[in-house]
């Protein structure tokens, strides 16, 4: 009779445990599909500081830039006598990087804090690309900067980039007042368009965002950074 007793009680005791896991595992809600901001936040730092060996910004962002490179080897020996030939590169996330701005405000875009990083002129060079203009020149290939920074930033932005290492380019190219609200896929190519009226054939176009590299004219060859910090149209 006690062991009957027992036997129930146990019975009791893992329909309790049963009904009580059935109830934990509930249906989740459609968006828990989305990630976690503060997991993608985490995972933004960790392939920026290349914590894990397989994911590493400056590995990938090594791997463009060579690939930049050997097409500038490819193609540099077969230009004829009256070419004038053209890379152009982006500035932002391209050839000098924000990532300690942009760490500094948890990844959030702040406008007027990202202009007071600009005006300070201490953005460092993108290894790979200092490589790039740096082998550019050397081929005798003329180096435009194109970026979406405004004229009145210009002063710091040579600054900067002088600071960096980079000098004696072609031509920084920024957004007029006239074209400051217009998007990158038009305001790029229109800039590049003005480049191959001026005689030069651009051969090589890199940068982050794909509407850097996008639209008519387009460069020969281009190629795209990786920018998982940022969007821009």
């Amino acid at each position: 009779m006690r062991y009957r007793h027992a036997s129930v009680f146990l019975a009791l005791i893992l329909s309790c445990g049963m009904g009580a896991v059935a109830q934990a595992v509930a249906p989740v809600a459609p968006s828990e599909s989305i990630q976690n901001l503060d997991n993608v936040k985490a995972q933004l730092k960790a392939y920026h500081d290349c914590t894990k060996p397989s994911v590493c910004y400056q590995h990938d962002l090594d791997v463009q830039a060579d690939r930049a490179i050997a097409f500038l080897h490819r193609r540099v020996p077969h230009v004829s006598t009256d070419e004038k030939l053209a890379l152009i590169l982006d500035i932002d996330e391209t050839t000098l990087s924000n990532y300690d701005e942009m760490a500094g405000a948890d990844f959030a875009y702040d406008s007027a804090r990202f202009n007071a990083w600009v005006d300070s002129a201490q953005a460092p060079a993108i290894a790979g690309t200092l490589r790039l203009y740096k082998e550019a020149q050397r081929l005798g290939v003329a180096v435009y900067f194109l970026t979406g920074r405004t004229e009145s930033q210009r002063a710091v932005t040579e600054q900067n980039l002088r600071n960096a290492g980079f000098d004696n380019w072609q031509q920084l190219i920024l957004r007029q007042t006239d074209e400051e609200s217009t998007t990158a896929l038009d305001y790029k190519p229109a800039a590049r368009g003005r480049i191959v009226a001026s005689g030069y054939k651009i051969i090589l176009n890199v940068g982050d965002q794909w509407s850097d590299l996008r639209g008519k004219p387009l460069a020969e060859y281009s190629v795209k950074y990786p920018d998982p910090f940022y969007f821009l149209k």
